[in-house]
């Protein structure tokens, strides 16, 4: 729909608009970036002044559920939807079951239009079809026995598939020109109709495995929806929503509060943020974009507020806000964090007579598990919680077994070189698995940041006896190891790599490095001439501790190859072998060997060396050789 310059300011500034006739409020209720997180991820706050211990529980599927259906009980005029990447990159509990005990939980919930994330490609097009379609899964020929186990389906052995649509407008199959999904769903509310696109990043496939995206072109996501305007008003229709899996971060100066939008979203620089890009191209006919992708929360809209803290004291200060569409008009653009634990409530007000949005109404509210009404609901309509809870007593007897030990918090959160704690523990895990001549005789891994999960290795108290459960919420991708032979030229080139702007590279991606690497690179180096030195030093960690097995050799000197032909064997996962995250230069590798599963390595690893009675992991160990990787200015 259309509407106007004036309109658009009085709805920014007052979220209401005066209008010629009488008017339908729909309530849009909008999350993204699910991840099959049926269980609770723990605690969220509003923003970062709320203390730590003062942060309630958030989400699980079933007061997701109770949430959804407290909003939907104040509108009978409702609809639900999502940004994408619902499953994949799964806890234990839903992915050991081929992520269905996600699907049969978003059922629950109300889920009716969703659009196809990356992470909805992990196992290809075929699965997700399944997983839209029903029926079971098969392993060589034959039905999977962690496939249909139908708890929350008709019967049990059977999968009943979603019962929501997922939408994939600039998803097109290269052979028959078709979208892979349908682009878009219509819902009616009081004869009005409104039109939901759904669409996922184009980037999608360097950054999934490209047999999850054989067969199938990406088109420009902005195109794609101006394109199917005039189709959709040739039906009279005039109210538009996109679902986009893509996003940004809210920048400087930035507390983290649900309904911000700070900077804009801008990037360091004052660029538009991937998300922006986006909206500054789209039709003038899309009223409210939801987005997800980044797992951030902000809410770019007439409910902006720009939260500050000043000598302790916290302020508060409504900003009505959007990003700018390609006639500068503002659009607002939400986001819910991830796993569940933030819903979008959205009053999208339309002129029955000519179906325009009239306004719009945007409130990220937590999905807190300390809302007595919610606890209620739950307690009254246990079915999403008993589907949970039967779910997690069929994983619980692998997901608690009891694997290593560690002294302190691992987080996947990288310092200012991009070294994650998590990161470089799984780096070691899958060097030990490939050291060994026989298994590829690697002298050095290296692992996407990316694939280091939320929340990394942690618990509640230390030491703490990490389980397979909590292995595998880090590593659930199953990925498999992948040795090969580079040169010294293709070690620097591909750590060049790692940096926006170098060999098509798009965004910043530290690669987390094993123990015996250490470099060093320059923030304000230009692009592809960041890496400063680096060199490395043999090391056997299939022993506790850690030990050299051979002197240190330089690599790098100042930014200089020192013997550019000579050949290290490394160890990646598959995704990063296969060009994953823009990482081209590791498909020059040669004399390529397939290795064992990262998740079977990384239990390997610390079941061998860190289980008690074995003294526990402890990254302050000197032995780890931890810090690896030094930003310089």
């Amino acid at each position: 729909m259309t509407i106007s310059r004036l309109a658009a300011a009085l709805a920014l500034a007052a979220c209401s608009l005066a209008h010629a006739g009488p008017t339908v409020t729909v309530k849009v209720i909008g999350f993204n970036d699910f991840h099959g997180n049926l269980q609770s991820p723990g605690t969220f706050g509003v923003n970062t002044t709320v203390p730590a211990a003062q942060r309630p529980a958030v989400g699980g599927a079933e007061f997701v559920a109770a949430a959804v259906a407290r909003l939907k009980a104040g509108n009978p005029n409702h609809v639900v939807v999502g940004a994408g990447d619902f499953i994949g990159a799964s806890p234990l509990v839903s992915a050991l079951f081929f992520d269905e005990p996600a699907i049969e939980s978003l059922n629950q919930i109300g889920l009716e239009f969703n659009a196809v994330g990356n992470h909805e490609f992990d196992k290809g097009s075929a699965e997700l079809r399944r997983l839209q379609n029903g029926g079971c899964k098969t392993t060589n020929g034959l039905p999977d026995p962690n496939s249909c186990r139908g708890l929350g389906s008709g019967a049990p052995g059977t999968f009943d598939g979603a019962k929501f649509k997922w939408l994939s407008a600039n998803v097109v199959e290269t052979a028959t020109g078709r979208t892979l999904l349908p682009a878009y769903g219509v819902k009616t509310f009081n004869g009005v109709k409104v039109a939901f696109i759904g669409m996922t990043l184009k980037a999608t496939p360097s950054i999934v495995t490209p047999t999850g995206v054989a067969g199938l072109t990406f088109n420009d996501e902005a195109a794609t929806v101006n394109a199917l305007v005039p189709k959709l008003r040739a039906q009279g229709i005039e109210s538009i929503v996109v679902l986009v899996h893509q996003g940004g971060f809210q920048s400087s100066p930035n507390l983290g509060d649900i309904n911000g939008c700070d900077g804009n979203l801008a990037v360091a620089g004052g660029g538009a943020s991937d998300i922006g890009k986006i909206v500054e191209k789209l039709d003038n006919a899309v009223d409210l974009v939801i987005s997800g992708h980044t797992h951030a929360a902000y809410n770019c809209s007439a409910g902006t507020v720009d939260v500050r803290s000043v000598a302790g004291a916290v302020t508060v200060t409504p900003r009505p806000t959007g990003l700018p569409n390609k006639t500068g008009r503002l659009v607002p653009v939400t986001s819910a964090s991830a796993f569940g634990r933030v819903l979008t409530d959205v009053d999208l007000t339309i002129d029955t007579a000519t179906r325009d949005v009239v306004s719009v109404a945007a409130t990220n509210r937590l999905v807190d598990r300390t809302d007595p009404a919610l606890i209620q609901a739950v307690a009254t309509n246990p079915a999403t919680k008993n589907l949970v809870d039967g779910y997690a007593a069929l994983a619980s007897p692998l997901a608690g077994q009891v694997i290593g030990t560690i002294t302190t918090a691992l987080p996947n959160t990288a310092n200012a070189a991009g070294e994650m704690p998590a990161g470089s523990l799984i780096a070691d895990a899958q060097l030990m698995a490939t050291q060994p001549a026989g298994l590829g005789g690697a002298v050095a891994a290296f692992m996407n940041p990316g694939g280091v999960r939320n929340p990394g290795f942690t618990g509640a108290a230390y030491p703490y006896a990490l389980t397979y459960g909590d292995a595998f919420t880090t590593q659930p991708f199953g990925n498999s190891l992948v040795t090969m032979t580079l040169t010294a030229q293709q070690l620097k080139d591909l750590l060049e790599q790692q940096f926006a702007g170098c060999n098509g590279q798009t965004g910043q991606r530290i690669l987390q490095v094993s123990n015996g690497v250490k470099y060093s690179w320059s923030a304000s180096a230009a692009p592809c001439a960041k890496i400063v030195d680096l060199s490395l030093t043999p090391t056997d960690v299939s022993v506790v501790p850690p030990v050299s097995a051979g002197v240190a050799e330089e690599i790098v000197r100042a930014g200089l190859v020192l013997n550019p032909t000579k050949t290290y064997r490394v160890t990646v996962n598959n995704f990063l072998a296969t060009g994953g995250d823009g990482f081209t230069v590791l498909m020059g590798g040669t004399a390529v060997l397939g290795g064992a599963q990262d998740i079977d390595a990384l239990i390997a690893y610390l079941s061998s060396g860190y289980k008690a009675p074995a003294p526990a992991y402890d990254p302050a160990d000197p032995a780890l050789k931890l810090p690896r990787i030094t930003r310089l200015p």
